[in-house]
Order: C-alpha cells, then structure tokens, then sequence
C-alpha cells in the first residue's frame, strides 16, 4: 500500500488544532486498516502517563498502562488512542473499571484477535493495583491463549522500583 493511503479519515493525526477532552469519550478513537491481516503480530502501547480520579474522593490515580493486541482488519491510530486515555482525566472509577472500560471499547473499535491491558497503578494508602484484562476472539485459538495468559499473566512479576 503507497504511503498514506487509507489514512484520509484520520481526523485526529496531523492536526495542528488538537483539543484535548477531559471526559471520557470512546468517540475520539480511530482505526486504519491492517496491511498484515495473514500474518499473527502484536502491537504493543506503552502509556506511563494515564490519569484517573477515585470516585469517592476525587483524588487523582496515575498508572502506566500496557496495551497490546493481535489485529485482524483494523488497527487503533496511536494518536486517537493518546486522546482517549486523556478523556479518562477526569473519570471516577477504580481501577478495575477502567482497565475493563478500555479493553470493551477497544475490542468494539477493531474486533482484534487477541487483547490485554494492564494498569500498573501507582500506590495510594500503601497499596498499589495492577489489574489485567485480556479477550480473545470467541471460538478460535486466541480465546485459549487469553485464558492462559490471564492464568500466567504474572508468574515473572517484574522489579518494582519506580513506585
């Protein structure tokens, strides 16, 4: 595929007037096609910088978050994807509801073969929360692999010395 075709729907990336919105908004992400579709790859994002807000103090949560998928047609353009992180901004929720929030629309944005999301939280009270998320497509062999990444998804955890 020539060089920046497909791309034209892309409102977000090149844009000199970016706006940042500070509620959460699903809306803002978008997608390219993949021009890999016979061939099994991840993608991976790394995002230390997400922000949320407890609901019921209002205090800010920070978290790096780990996003990594097998596409299959579509793929989620990374600068859509910085915009809906920041959406989160002002979201209350814990943790566990964020990361849930952000695979369902991700999975409903590319309907990926494969998708997990992990959100190592920085600690508040002493306690830190990473939760961790997977999907694999329903009746194919990424459903099996979701299901033994979450049953090992953290048997090498790594060195925490940034937190």
């Amino acid at each position: 595929m020539p060089e920046g075709k497909g791309v034209e729907h892309l409102s977000h990336l090149g844009s000199e007037d970016t706006s940042y919105t500070f509620e959460y908004d699903p809306s803002l992400l978008e997608t390219f096609e993949n021009n890999h579709p016979n061939r099994d790859y991840f993608v991976k994002f790394n995002c230390p910088e997400f922000t949320t807000l407890c609901p019921k103090t209002g205090q800010p949560d920070f978290a790096a978050l780990y996003i990594s998928y097998i596409p299959e047609k579509k793929m989620v353009e990374s600068k859509s994807l910085k915009l809906y992180l920041f959406s989160y901004r002002n979201h209350g929720g814990f943790h566990e509801d964020a990361i849930n929030m952000i695979v369902n629309d991700l999975v409903e944005l590319m309907d990926p073969r494969y998708l997990e999301v992990w959100g190592k939280f920085t600690p508040r009270g002493g306690i830190s929360i990473d939760p961790y998320v997977n999907y694999g497509r329903s009746g194919t062999k990424y459903e099996e692999m979701a299901s033994q990444r979450l049953l090992y998804h953290d048997m090498h955890p790594e060195n925490i010395d940034n937190r």
